[in-house]
């Protein structure tokens, strides 16, 4: 009796593991969501804002001409039909090509360096440096990566330095997803605050007709306390780590760069991998000052990159073939990354056939006239997020949303700085949420599986839409918003 007993508890256990819920590969959930979006294109009617050349800050920019949304004839419009949906993935491809170009190559030129073992050797030297003193070593690399995104807007910028990160939270005794934060949350936050970030504040506050740079203290404010979650949240997921290894989201996933913290402490730094450090530094000032005197974009940035890895090979006298070897190798490893971008991409691309986005704009700011201006405002914080999933761009949404937002918050009584505040904070950290942003891609080069991302972020972005909801009580409460 005692046997059949025990056997039957194994057998509700089994039945437990068998039903256990797994997270669907980050493939199969862009997938339904081109789905989705390709049927909405038959159900959601065509329409579409008026635009107008303006120059915006010596830029000229199409905006949205305000109250000019209308609706089209669906024949004016191309709904998705069952080869055009599979087709859409495709033209994703083609739209998100130069991105996904960036990261081949600047995933392939870092790979190169890794190679070299001059990275190693870097490692190392920071190991036996900051020795027991995480405690300084994290916020530190956090508000670099964070200054450099709100004080300049670099977020891309930065994909290069992932696989820095990625391997010193290894070394340190943590592990990817450890690093892979470091980098992540300080770029997100500081995007996300935007103390003079010109590709959202500028162009917003321009856009609003208010002041470029005003009422800076709600930002600096941001900046403190996200950054404050940010690093809390970082190292209570480390102490839980090295408390128990088991415990770790990474558990059973294949690290990417791993290293051995004890043979790294033994390395020393010679000459050549001093030539190589002096290469990446000065290949990254190069970057820096492209992208904030001439204007610089992505194909930039990438070749630079790309001459990077190959200085970094001459240096170590690789051979032409061996070079061309391990950038072959470097671009197989982030082919998933890059895939990312493409089939997130492809979501775009039937909302704009189908004219859809305007309409979907419209019907979202059209459910705040009518409410009293606290309760607007946080209406416009929950649109601004959820479109920064169709529109995941900072410079392309603001130039679709404010011209739209900031007449109508005259209407109903909010702020023009608050409309500002709100699609800045909607569309800064949803960044780190939304499988179509810039979050995608990082998860691509770090190795770090996009659903281990959601599992750690999640909650403090539940926590930090809250301190959101708050700052703008504060801000209309305080600040005269």
């Amino acid at each position: 009796m005692r046997a059949a007993e025990s056997a039957r508890r194994e057998g509700k256990v089994m039945e437990k593991k068998k039903i256990r819920l797994r997270m669907p590969h980050v493939f199969v959930i862009l997938f339904f969501l081109v789905l989705a979006a390709s049927i909405s294109t038959w159900i959601i009617p065509p329409g579409q804002f008026d635009y107008e050349a303006v120059d915006v800050n010596g830029t000229v920019r199409e905006l949205v001409v305000p109250g000019s949304f209308h609706y089209i004839d669906r024949s004016e419009a191309s709904p998705t039909g069952i080869i055009d949906f599979f087709c859409s993935f495709h033209r994703g491809m083609i739209a998100g090509a130069e991105i996904m170009m960036m990261i081949f190559i600047v995933n392939a030129a870092f790979g190169m360096i890794v190679k070299t073992g001059a990275f190693d050797c870097m490692m190392g030297a920071l190991l036996r440096k900051f020795e027991g003193k995480e405690k300084v070593l994290v916020p530190l690399f956090f508000l670099i990566f964070a200054l450099g995104a709100t004080l300049f807007g670099m977020w891309n910028d930065f994909n290069g330095l992932i696989p820095i990160m990625v391997g010193m939270g290894v070394a340190l005794g943590y592990d990817a997803l450890f690093g892979f934060s470091i980098i992540i949350l300080g770029i997100g936050i500081g995007f996300a605050s935007a103390l003079m970030n010109p590709y959202t504040i500028v162009i917003a506050q321009s856009i609003a007709g208010i002041p470029v740079y005003s009422n800076p203290e709600i930002r600096v404010i941001m900046f403190a306390v996200f950054s404050a979650m940010s690093l809390w949240w970082i190292f209570r997921y480390g102490k839980k780590i090295k408390a128990d290894p088991s415990k770790s989201l990474m558990a059973g996933e294949k690290t990417k760069f791993h290293f051995d913290r004890n043979e790294l402490v033994k390395l020393k730094v010679g000459t050549k991998e001093k030539l190589v450090l002096a290469d990446i530094a000065v290949c990254l000032l190069i970057i820096m000052y492209g992208f904030l005197r001439s204007g610089w974009g992505t194909i930039e940035l990438t070749g630079v990159f790309l001459m990077m890895g190959i200085v970094a090979a001459a240096i170590y006298r690789w051979s032409p073939n061996r070079i061309a070897e391990e950038f072959i190798n470097g671009c197989a490893d982030i082919v998933f990354g890059a895939l990312i971008v493409g089939i997130a991409r492809a979501t775009l691309v039937v909302l704009e056939d189908g004219m859809v986005i305007d309409t979907i704009i419209n019907s979202m700011a059209s459910l705040l006239t009518g409410l009293p201006a606290s309760i607007a405002a946080q209406g416009m914080l929950l649109i601004e997020t959820l479109i920064n999933f169709i529109i995941p761009s900072g410079s392309g949404q603001a130039t679709t949303i404010i011209p739209v937002m900031a007449p109508l918050g005259d209407l109903i009584g909010v702020s023009r700085e608050m409309t500002v505040l709100t699609f800045q904070m909607g569309d800064g950290f949803s960044n780190l949420l939304w499988p179509t942003a810039n979050i995608a891609i990082g998860c691509g080069i770090s190795g770090v599986p996009l659903s281990k991302w959601w599992k750690f972020f999640l909650p403090l972005f539940g926590m930090m839409y809250v301190v959101q909801m708050l700052l703008i009580v504060f801000a209309q409460l305080f600040l005269g918003f």
